[in-house]
């Protein structure tokens, strides 16, 4: 695919900006005045420092269920864009958004279906290299785990391209052939995990991850779960 790279120097948020996109349109901005992750968390993001990025995608003719397992095919190009980067760094992917480095958040994904069309957003710590007090222990940036900076249009770059290669083979051949690459860095698979629900009224899903499945849920203690907030749980 050709990308066609639209940028601000400011905008309140690339994932409003994608939708007036069509599909091969990339929106990004060296600062976010609105970013905000899933489940409306809020994005911290110095100016001009990391990756801020939203990507159209055609995904006419897919049913829902189908399209809901992009954001872990995102993951999984940033994961695959990032680790020649920083090659002594495990990089991992959390179900159901996060790109992690060596445990730490790198990454987050927000998808979002426009009609025939899927918005994925990406926010990405490049060069960020002090973060908020309340996500300082979680959060981590390329800078800081490899020790140097990065030009954020290359790393763009790397990620569309994986990005590109991964969502035309999941286009193709489904999420199930994507199963064995996500479950090499899987990184709640063999763990005592808890999931809790989106609204937070049913009571939490606790149990050794199996991990992703085949279509995209999280087998925790032999229960698929298809959405909500998934942490390790406490011995």
């Amino acid at each position: 695919m050709t990308w066609r790279i639209h940028h601000r120097r400011v905008t309140a948020s690339t994932n409003a900006d994608a939708r007036s996109g069509a599909p091969g349109d990339v929106f990004t901005a060296d600062e976010q005045t609105a970013g905000r992750g899933r489940l409306d968390h809020a994005w911290h993001s110095a100016p001009g420092a990391n990756l801020v990025l939203s990507a159209v995608l055609d995904v006419s003719g897919l049913a829902p269920d189908e399209a809901a397992t992009l954001p872990l095919v995102a993951g999984l190009a940033v994961l695959r864009a990032f680790s020649p980067l920083a090659p002594d760094t495990p990089f991992s992917v959390k179900w159901p958004n996060d790109v992690l480095a060596g445990g730490r958040k790198i990454a987050g994904i927000l998808c979002e279906r426009v009609q025939d069309a899927v918005i994925v957003g990406i926010g990405a710590n490049v060069n960020q290299t002090e973060f908020p007090a309340d996500i300082s222990a979680r959060a981590t940036s390329l800078a800081l785990v490899a020790g140097r900076a990065y030009s954020v249009p290359d790393v763009r770059d790397r990620v569309l391209h994986e990005l590109d290669v991964l969502a035309e083979r999941w286009r193709r051949d489904g999420f199930a052939a994507l199963v064995p690459c996500f479950a090499a860095v899987d990184a709640l698979k063999g763990r005592n995990v808890r999931v809790f629900a989106v609204d937070g009224d049913a009571m939490p899903v606790e149990g050794v991850c199996g991990g992703v499945q085949p279509d995209g849920s999280l087998d925790v203690g032999g229960v698929s779960v298809y959405a909500g907030e998934a942490h390790v749980a406490a011995c």
